[in-house]
């Protein structure tokens, strides 16, 4: 059995599909691309594909993860070509490793958002974004299939700030640009939910619903705030093989003497 991880996209349009919709396309692309997938076991079998912490339906990402498992071994960077082009336009599959570690779901600690607001000004948004940020606690809720959750939305929040490049659109109306880091925590916290505790804090209220998109996840280094890439210690695993490969036979090879000569003097 091979195990396979893959970044995929949700691009413009595409971004409204729900889970399940890009489950059912994700399928499709998988039997068009003829990839020998190991299927489960029972009456109902479906093939072993496993996801990871899904973005919301309504939000763009650049970076959601998923792990497939096959029967036969495939090439990673040829599987990915396969699945991209079966894959409709915005549903991209940008990279594809072997898997050589576990947990790949553990690493996903912390997520990069950027949200734009449209007609809203940068100013009136660093305001909004330096009294959350003062704030210890910013209780908001949410609607669950269990009626309404409050909970801190603050505590979860690891950076936010607008964006340094001009977020001016080109007809002259307001965009703010916001960038947040946020960690995976229980219960989660969304961009929306940072939405709403700007609005708690602040009294930000953007006249039109905010483009979020994920630009990133993986681990958090919580020094300096940066998200790096999952598949990372795929790739390390993949590249110290060979050479780990290679160390007992450099051990046991021949030290440079002839060993029919030494043999011979021994006559």
């Amino acid at each position: 059995m091979q195990r396979i991880r893959l970044r995929y996209t949700k691009r413009g349009r595409l971004r409204f599909t729900s889970h399940r919709d890009f489950q059912r396309a994700f399928e499709r692309a998988l039997r068009r691309a003829e990839v020998p997938m190991a299927y489960s076991a029972g009456f109902t079998p479906h093939p072993k594909v496993s996801y990871a912490n899904a973005a919301p339906t309504g939000t763009g990402s650049e970076a959601e993860y998923l792990e497939i498992q096959l029967t036969q071994e495939r090439d990673p960077a040829t599987l990915r070509a396969l699945l991209d082009a079966s894959l409709p336009a915005g549903l991209d599959v940008t990279d594809a490793v072997e898997a050589r570690t576990s947990g790949l779901a553990d690493r996903l600690q912390a997520s990069v958002w950027e949200l734009r607001l449209d007609g809203v000004a940068p100013e009136e948004a660093e305001r909004a974004v330096a009294a959350f940020l003062a704030a210890e606690e910013v209780q908001v809720e949410r609607r669950t299939k269990n009626g309404m959750r409050a909970f801190d939305a603050r505590a979860a929040v690891r950076a936010l700030e607008t964006s340094a490049a001009d977020g001016d659109r080109p007809d002259g109306k307001a965009c703010a640009i916001l960038r947040l880091v946020v960690r995976h925590v229980t219960p989660a916290v969304r961009p929306d939910d940072v939405l709403s505790g700007l609005r708690a804090a602040a009294d930000l209220a953007p006249p039109v619903p905010a483009a979020v998109t994920r630009l990133a996840q993986g681990l958090l280094d919580e020094e300096t705030g940066a998200v790096t890439d999952p598949l990372a210690p795929d790739r390390d695993a993949a590249t110290a093989a060979p050479s780990m490969a290679a160390g007992p036979r450099a051990a046991t090879a021949p030290s440079g003497d002839n060993p029919a000569g030494a043999g011979h003097g021994t006559a």
